[in-house]
């Protein structure tokens, strides 16, 4: 990790493309442009650690990182996968505690961090921001919310069909998967994401091409994602 200098006028347009501050007037733009910074993270290096301190909120910029956890007997899940102009560590930022995530940098990326005190602060003194803090937040519930619920009613065949069908439009390639990754994006095993992947290809529903998933008729495949 290394902090690159950036002019203030680059902090402003930052500000202006997140969802937290795209609409707040220019002079507090400006303040909280005084209390960010921009860090440059390798491929495979950690940008957050469960159970640390954080150091404010972030917004991902350039680049490609997965939110993650780690069970007591060492296996990964990835809560979410994060592309650019994805904000992460709300949680840590606004309410002051520790981190409940590992975040990794996937690719080479470019991080913007604004100190979590001087948020706090604005929460306090700026209600536009406070209602925009929680209008994201309960955002991030209900996908929360929905994640539980597919984990609970669907089985794993259908929430791959699902996770494949979000990642990127059904005419298009799904990117590169290992099945571990697949797995730990699922909350299941290897073994059991290979048995589905091959269930929806005999179906009809995909075709594995290079070691690449492409939709091979999209009814049937939406037969799969909505049961």
């Amino acid at each position: 990790m290394k902090t690159i200098p950036v002019d203030s006028e680059k902090h402003i347009q930052i500000l202006k493309s997140n969802q937290y501050f795209d609409d707040l007037p220019d002079n507090l733009l400006r303040e909280i442009s005084e209390r960010m910074s921009l860090y440059i993270y390798q491929r495979g290096e950690v940008l957050l650690w469960e159970g640390e301190a954080c150091e404010g909120l972030c917004i991902l910029e350039q680049g490609s990182a997965k939110i993650f956890r780690l069970s007591p007997q060492g296996r990964q899940y990835i809560v979410r996968i994060l592309q650019e102009g994805d904000t992460f560590a709300e949680v840590p930022a606004f309410d002051g505690g520790k981190s409940p995530v590992n975040v990794e940098a996937l690719e080479v990326c470019r991080v913007w961090v604004i100190n979590s005190e001087m948020l706090r602060g604005l929460v306090l003194a700026h209600p536009e921001f406070s209602q925009k803090v929680l209008d994201n937040f309960g955002k991030m519930l209900r996908g929360m919310v929905r994640m539980v619920s597919e984990m609970a009613f669907y089985q794993v065949t259908h929430r791959l069909a699902r996770m494949i069908q979000e990642d990127l439009p059904l005419e298009k390639n799904i990117p590169q998967w290992t099945q571990e990754q697949l797995a730990a994006r699922l909350g299941t095993v290897r073994e059991v994401v290979a048995r589905s992947l091959k269930e929806l290809e005999r179906s009809g529903a995909i075709k594995i091409e290079d070691r690449r998933i492409q939709i091979a008729d999209k009814e049937i495949f939406r037969q799969w994602v909505h049961l």
